[in-house]
């Protein structure tokens, strides 16, 4: 029988203090490290279609591959977890994109450099759930908050942080072989995770739990309605015509088919993903939330470095730095936010929710009243009030999403959540990108202009997330008055 805190136990009980922090330090690195990939890659792209003589749908995919395969794995990889145990599903999914990451920056072509990126976010799908199936396991009850608010704080500052680094790596390695550094240096941290994951992380779970079966059905129904969703609006500025938008409403029948089998597959043993976590309103609420604040979070970063690089011509380095008081902002926030979201509940995030709007409208307005001033300079004030903002929505909502989610389910709850998450980066990231584009190209070619429009766009989608947390919000209200004093 194994000790205390003893290398691989399956039992949470058996994890001391300070074995449940070292094996979260873990899992949170790897987040880091995958969400990084999301947006590092952004600032590369000059660089990376001169290396390899890239042509705009060939770069199209290197950005959106990566989200594509990403959101395919997540639930399936998610309940494999819940299955077979998280450890090893971990290590292999970080053992996968270490190697991914090294074929990624040794690519030779572009199509090599694709089928590097579907792969590594592949292993990205399959190692993030793990992560927050992890802290439902080591954690219970309210001791969940402090964790989930540095996992949010983990997402927010990797996302925003990526350009910076990305800069950073470009800068040093010089503007021929510097994008090749965005992808090296995953190789180093990977090799380290997989040996402390191995170590550190809970072991197998007992045989019975193993025997459940992966229910094969729902993993491909589910399959081709994401990649039916996705492949129109990641493709949407290459593959031209009003016809590939069809491919929407058939993803949407065979998410319904995928509902409908689940529900019934649940009578007779437990389903890839427990549909009845709907049944939850603050699950609902709370992956409508993480599904518009995605959409527009994701794609203001986007427009931003576009704007920067390819609009004023500034430096990769120039255009990280510039986003790095949004990074600030939501590392200091997320990390409060996740104290306290025990004690506020989703007033919290609204609160966030509407820092973020306004701090998003005031980005567009500096621009707006000082057109000759540096924009990294006139814009930092307004993105730091937006990243305080986005600390306050992505770790309590996560918290709060979650918190009526069962350990059994954890990896699939999680996984379905981040789901959404990759659905609405992918969304708000076609739509934004489109307003942005077309205005540059209808005449005049006003990068000005084009950031402000797709800028207050993403700021509306996220609007819409407010919506949601108001509504959340109102509920509480109206079942605490219900309640007998």
């Amino acid at each position: 029988m194994a000790r205390a805190g003893t290398k691989g136990s399956a039992n949470p009980e058996a994890y001391d203090e300070r074995r449940r922090w070292q094996a979260l330090a873990v899992g949170l690195v790897a987040t880091f490290m995958t969400l990084l990939d999301v947006s590092i890659v952004n600032v590369a792209i000059p660089s990376l279609e001169r290396a390899l003589h890239a042509n705009p749908s060939e770069l199209q995919w290197v950005l959106s591959g990566y989200a594509l395969t990403f959101g395919l794995a997540l639930v399936p990889a998610g309940r494999f977890g819940d299955i077979r145990g998280r450890r090893d599903v971990f290590v292999f999914g970080i053992a996968l994109f270490t190697l991914t990451s090294a074929l990624a920056g040794l690519a030779q072509s572009p199509g090599w450099l694709v089928a590097a990126r579907l792969l590594q976010g592949a292993a990205a799908g399959v190692v993030n759930p793990q992560v927050t199936g992890l802290i439902q396991q080591l954690f219970q009850g309210p001791a969940r908050a402090k964790p989930f608010g540095i996992f949010g704080a983990t997402i927010g500052i990797s996302t925003a942080v990526g350009p910076l680094l990305g800069g950073l790596l470009i800068a040093a390695g010089g503007p021929e072989h510097g994008w090749r550094w965005v992808f090296f240096v995953n190789v180093p941290v990977g090799i380290v995770a997989v040996i402390l994951g191995w170590r550190l992380l809970p072991g197998r779970v007992t045989s019975r739990t193993a025997q459940r079966r992966l229910d094969p059905v729902g993993v491909l129904l589910l399959g081709v309605g994401v990649t039916l969703v996705l492949l129109p609006l990641v493709q949407h500025a290459q593959w031209h015509g009003w016809a590939k938008w069809l491919l929407i409403p058939a993803g949407l029948i065979s998410l319904v088919g995928f509902w409908r089998w689940e529900r019934r597959y649940a009578r007779q043993g437990p389903p890839l993903f427990d549909v009845r976590l709907f049944d939850h309103q603050s699950y609902t609420l709370g992956s409508l939330i993480a599904l518009f604040y995605f959409g527009g979070f994701t794609a203001i970063f986007f427009i931003f470095t576009l704007y920067l690089q390819t609009g004023l011509g500034y430096s990769a380095l120039v255009a990280g730095l510039a986003i790095t008081p949004f990074a600030l902002g939501s590392a200091v926030s997320a990390t409060i936010g996740g104290r306290i979201v025990n004690r506020f509940g989703r007033p919290l995030v609204t609160v966030g929710l509407l820092a973020v709007v306004a701090g998003l409208g005031l980005v567009a307005l500096a621009i707006e009243v000082a057109p000759h001033a540096p924009v990294p300079w006139v814009t930092a004030a307004p993105l730091l009030v937006a990243g305080l903002g986005s600390g306050l929505v992505i770790a309590p909502n996560q918290t709060l999403t979650l918190s009526q989610v069962p350990v059994p389910q954890a990896g699939s709850g999680a996984g379905m959540l981040q789901t959404g998450q990759r659905i609405g980066s992918a969304a708000g990231i076609a739509a934004v990108g489109s307003v942005f584009f077309s205005t540059v190209g209808s005449g005049g070619n006003d990068w000005t202009k084009a950031f402000e429009r797709s800028l207050l766009l993403g700021a509306g989608i996220i609007a819409l997330a407010l919506l949601a947390a108001l509504l959340d919000t109102a509920r509480h209200h109206r079942q605490q008055g219900r309640a007998p004093s």
